[in-house]
């Protein structure tokens, strides 16, 4: 008697495995690269070379643990971090908690709109209100294949867009490439007086962005509505989701160095540097319109996703804490409005940045100490609560980036800045 044996084929894992669950990272990266980002790092590198590389080092490596645990907790819970702050206050100091992280989100995207009108007027000679209002409709577009086509078509644009960015900041340095002694040499953590003091703290603002922490729980949970249908599936997109925010964070990271380091090689003492338009144009007189046109390119890819981005998170900070949804591309004109006004009254471009950035420092704390908090605790995250490692260097991260914020609104208020 002969017995049929049944071939049981292997299952196969999906093309790509991890990679495929990649993306939201990225999205949130997308803030790490806006055009305050860009402001102050030319600044940086045109005004003191390679003294502050360190300071952009440490940030990209706090950001990285922060942003981590962001998306660990939207994975994990199955909540953003707004909604987790809206079942945790009561009414008035929800509304409160919203209007602190409305006006930050607001003065994000007043950068981010700023900064692409910019690169319009440098690229067309576009007047900039009228570019401040291309950029938002442009960025409504972009919002418009979210709603459509889903999160996993958005975050491709965002990263087609991302792309674009580094090209556009890194292009220089073919050209003009940065000393290694030097760069080597500004990885020793140093200043030079009370104005790196405070360029460092502003260079820490703009890099570590309360409402991409808002948002990367809410894409982070998006994105993987059933990661916790098995432990074993929710160990495997934890697993995705730190590797997602390495190599999205390394990628911001490399682009804000790049930025700092062409700007060290080739604007260094070069006068009216400390404004992009002048800044642009001084890589122009030392590199050639091309590569002025490439990185106007890139600051114009960086206002656009940004301003997509601050208007997605603006949307789940309101739904999280007022538990109100409002369709994104109102949201989107709304928030637009303060910026196309500044720049019709004529608001200095430089002066409405700087102004951003110290108005992004308040929210800070209000955005890293609940996240530190709820992701130590085990009720909230079982078994995934962050280990004594993890723990211990996000406080001392979280203390170190809160009191550099506190230095620089001191600073500012004082009259150092």
């Amino acid at each position: 008697m002969v017995l049929d044996t049944v071939k049981v084929k292997p299952r196969r894992k999906p093309r790509g495995g991890l990679l495929l669950l990649l993306g939201p990272a990225f999205v949130a990266a997308i803030a790490y690269v806006d055009p305050g980002n860009v402001a102050a790092n030319l600044t940086s590198g045109a005004s003191y070379g390679y003294l502050l590389v360190w300071v952009l080092v440490a940030a990209n490596l706090m950001a990285m643990l922060v942003q981590y645990q962001s998306a660990k907790l939207g994975v994990v819970t199955g909540k953003s971090l707004p909604q987790h702050l809206g079942e945790r206050y009561k009414t008035t100091t929800r509304r409160l908690y919203w209007a602190q992280a409305e006006v930050v989100a607001m003065a994000t995207d007043l950068a981010e709109v700023v900064g692409g009108a910019i690169a319009l007027y440098l690229l067309f000679h576009i007047p900039l209100p009228l570019g401040g209002a291309i950029v938002g409709l442009a960025s409504m577009a972009l919002l418009t294949v979210q709603n459509r086509h889903g999160q996993r078509r958005f975050e491709t644009i965002i990263i087609f867009l991302l792309v674009i960015i580094t090209i556009g900041f890194l292009a220089g340095l073919v050209l003009s490439p940065p000393d290694p002694a030097g760069v080597v040499g500004g990885l020793i953590p140093r200043f030079d007086g009370v104005e790196s003091v405070t360029l460092a703290a502003g260079m820490l603002g703009a890099t570590v962005m309360p409402h991409a922490i808002y948002l990367h729980s809410q894409l982070a949970k998006d994105r993987h509505p059933d990661a916790r249908s098995t432990p074993a599936k929710l160990r495997r997109i934890i697993k995705a989701t730190r590797i997602d925010v390495v190599v999205a964070l390394v990628l911001a990271g490399a682009v804000n160095i790049g930025m700092l380091l062409l700007a060290a090689s080739t604007l260094s003492g070069v006068p009216g540097t400390d404004s992009i338009e002048g800044a642009h144009a001084a890589i122009v007189n030392s590199l050639g319109p091309a590569i002025g046109i490439i990185f106007a390119v890139g600051l114009l890819a960086s206002g656009l996703a940004s301003t997509s981005v601050g208007a997605y998170a603006g949307a789940t900070i309101m739904h999280g804490l007022l538990k109100v949804r409002i369709p994104l591309q109102a949201r989107r004109l709304v928030s637009l409005i303060p910026a196309v006004v500044l720049l019709w009254v004529g608001v200095d471009p430089t002066w409405a940045l700087i102004v951003s950035q110290v108005v992004l420092s308040f929210g800070i704390p209000f955005a890293l100490i609940p996240l530190l908090r709820l992701t130590a605790s085990r009720k909230v995250m079982g078994e995934h609560r962050d280990g004594l490692v993890l723990r211990t260097a996000a406080l001392i991260s979280v203390a170190l980036i809160v009191a550099l914020n506190v230095l620089l609104l001191w600073l500012t208020f004082t009259g150092h800045v």
